[in-house]
């Protein structure tokens, strides 16, 4: 075999296997809504539901680090991970199974698509302020929150309006916390988050006197052992393999790929009906994260080295 024939070869398989990562983010995180929905509506209590999911996700990817030599966190990078477990877990997904309650799975993942805006405004107070299609993207977002928040179908229903505002407005504070933080390896903190925030959901859902009423029906435990497997190990691990060999750009492109999946995989399997209202606040909300995307991608570009 030739040496070209041989590069073509490897960049045939790397090319496949981020047509394969890709795939597993946008398919397998934008189903997790449904499969939220599916458990919820088959008799599991939602902060039970969620805790004992990432507890046995995190215990399970930490074991496995474990194995393979990873480090384990230190006492004061599980501070910090307690922390990013309390915003990302509790707030972030907590609050997502909480409003799943009331709200449609596609909905839900319409409004958790504003994250990135709000990551911008948040990085802003920091210090670190947007570009000015930043700026132009954040200004689109936003408007498309407010039409979601004003007269959609989410507006006749208070409690998940609310548990939806505060879920991308944790997940987005925490990932900007974290930003320079001496946390683990990606695999690691992710697995000491999901540790840490599944215990804290657990209790929260004792306390607030969560329980079952009866076994869950076979639906709701696969539903669950999916978002297990799938969407916390199997999606995460995809996600982070990306970010090692595409553009980050490319990696977060699942922030406005998820809600049209997510959308589209409702009306089909469950049978959930929007308006066009919904849709058209969904498209806004879109449009203003592709424009952030976008303008990151030209800030990260790498600067042209000069030849010799």
């Amino acid at each position: 075999m030739k040496p070209s024939d041989s590069s073509a070869t490897v960049a045939s398989r790397s090319g496949l296997a981020v047509v394969i990562a890709l795939a597993i983010v946008y398919v397998v995180w934008g189903s997790t809504y449904l499969g939220i929905h599916f458990a919820l509506e088959g008799g599991f209590p939602p902060f039970l539901m969620a805790g004992g999911r990432f507890l046995v996700a995190g215990v399970l990817m930490y074991a496995v680090l474990r194995w393979r030599g990873v480090p384990a966190p230190t006492r004061a990078q599980w501070k910090d991970l307690v922390f990013m477990g309390v915003l990302l877990m509790v707030l972030g997904n907590g609050m997502v199974s909480i409003a799943e309650q009331w709200v449609s799975s596609g909905l839900a993942a319409v409004a958790v698509a504003s994250t990135p805006l709000w990551m911008g405004l948040f990085s802003a107070m920091r210090g670190q302020y947007p570009s000015r299609l930043e700026w132009v993207g954040l200004a689109i977002g936003f408007i498309g929150v407010l039409w979601l928040n004003a007269g959609s179908s989410l507006s006749a229903n208070p409690k998940g309006l609310i548990a939806l505002l505060i879920a991308p407005i944790a997940w987005a504070y925490g990932s900007i916390w974290s930003r320079g933080r001496d946390l683990p390896s990606p695999f690691m903190s992710a697995a000491g988050q999901m540790i840490c925030g599944g215990v804290m959901m657990l209790v929260v859902g004792f306390v607030l006197g969560e329980h079952f009423d009866g076994m869950p029906s076979t639906k709701a435990i696969l539903s669950v052992v999916y978002l297990l497997l799938f969407g916390s190990i199997i999606g995460f691990t995809a996600y982070v393999w990306l970010l090692h060999h595409v553009r980050p750009a490319l990696a977060g492109s699942y922030a406005y790929v998820n809600p049209v999946i997510a959308v589209a995989l409702g009306a089909w399997l469950a049978a959930e009906r929007f308006t066009a209202h919904d849709l058209g606040a969904m498209a806004v909300i879109l449009c203003g994260v592709v424009a952030i995307t976008l303008a990151k991608a030209r800030g990260n570009k790498p600067a042209v080295e000069d030849k010799p």
